[in-house]
């Protein structure tokens, strides 16, 4: 009897995207058992990849577009609409308009640059009829709070004096009011949901600007100067919406784009695998499932906390369904996985070699690793036949 394999790996950092890793261990997998039915459920966290993923996973479209980029000129952009039934879904990655990526290195000053690409990527899933909108938010460069999408989407950002604030949040320290009046109608009526790091705070020691803000290129200074702004912000955002982003789980996420998110577009934050897992339908498929693989670059004891082969595997045990793990590396406190649901793993590296080498030859050891993998089962299907008819 063929078994059905579900396919539900990370990519692994500076080697493979999600979708060569998922094809990699796919073909692993028919090499040992041609007549395996494979599903697949590409595993993305929100930041550079998803909608490609997302969009190969269900068959959808991607849409080309152009958009006002993180450092004020148009950049070539894009997101996706969903295939499979029900309500027509859009995707975004805030990356692909407002990521670091995007922000040449001699000009990473997130106290300038803008998130008001993503609020135009927002208004043409809303032109094209989009009911629903999922927003991965990772690889962010900005740090302005979501500010320059609220103006894309209508909203107004003004000093004392009631003139317009300049782009990024270097200047949302002199922010005095918010003005929702023309914030675009069609937002209510959608349902936004916003896959975010759960622990990315907006305000304080462990707020955006002080956690990030140095990654993005800002100085001591700059630091004050965004978690100043983001303040000021927060207070403006309750006066104008009643919504209280200040102590909000992920409100920080993407340089505080999910606060942004929340106040302006009336959307849900979630952490980011658990959303994820709900748009891929992950459940459904890991209900004809009978085995899952999971891989990432990685495999130690801090995997319990949020990566991906323990959040895949946990909820494959609840139904009784085993996983295996496939790992670049097998760090320390990796058999803590055990506990949570990793029936076994397994290296892709089986002999000493470089990082740059293992990097190159990161598809050839993942089919490999998966081969091998699925070779080792058919010998315990094997005994496990020899010994039902003894």
């Amino acid at each position: 009897m063929s078994l059905t394999v579900l396919i539900a790996p990370s990519g692994f950092k500076e080697s493979l995207s999600v979708k060569d890793v998922t094809l990699a261990i796919s073909r692993g997998v028919r090499r040992a058992m041609p007549d395996a039915k494979i599903l697949s459920a590409p595993m993305v966290d929100g930041g550079e990849g998803t909608t490609e993923a997302l969009i190969a996973a269900t068959n959808g479209k991607m849409r080309r577009a152009r958009v006002t980029g993180p450092v004020g000129q148009p950049v070539d952009s894009f997101w996706g609409v969903m295939g499979g039934k029900g309500p027509r879904t859009a995707v975004i990655e805030m990356a692909a308009a407002a990521g670091l990526s995007l922000v040449p290195r001699d000009r990473r000053d997130p106290t300038l640059t803008t998130s008001r690409g993503v609020g135009e990527l927002i208004l043409q899933a809303l032109d094209h009829g989009a009911e629903r909108i999922l927003i991965g938010c990772g690889d962010s460069g900005v740090n302005d709070g979501g500010a320059g999408m609220a103006r894309a989407l209508g909203a107004r950002l003004l000093d004392a004096q009631g003139h317009e604030l300049p782009e990024g949040g270097g200047a949302l320290e002199r922010l005095a009011h918010i003005d929702i009046t023309g914030l675009d109608p069609r937002l209510r009526k959608t349902r936004i949901d916003a896959a975010v790091n759960w622990h990315n705070m907006l305000l304080g020691e462990k707020g955006v600007a002080r956690v990030f803000g140095p990654q993005k290129g800002a100085t001591p200074e700059q630091v004050e100067q965004l978690d100043r702004g983001m303040q000021t912000y927060a207070a403006c955002i309750l006066r104008a919406t009643d919504r209280d982003v200040a102590p909000m789980q992920g409100a920080g996420a993407s340089g505080g784009l999910g606060a942004g998110l929340i106040a302006f577009a009336g959307a849900t934050l979630h952490p980011r695998f658990e959303i994820m897992l709900d748009y891929l339908d992950f459940d459904r498929l890991l209900g004809r499932a009978d085995l899952v693989i999971t891989a990432e670059g990685a495999l130690d004891g801090q995997s319990p906390y949020g990566k991906v082969p323990c959040e895949v595997s946990r909820r494959a045990r609840e139904l009784g369904i085993p996983t295996v793990a496939l790992a670049g590396t097998i760090g320390k406190g990796a058999r803590q996985t055990y506990g949570h649901g990793i029936a076994a793993y397994v290296s892709i590296v089986k002999r000493p070699c470089s990082l740059d080498e293992a990097i190159g030859k990161g598809a050839k050891l993942l089919r490999r690793a998966a081969e091998n993998a699925m070779r080792m089962m058919l010998v315990g299907q094997q005994l496990a036949e020899r010994q039902h008819r003894a």
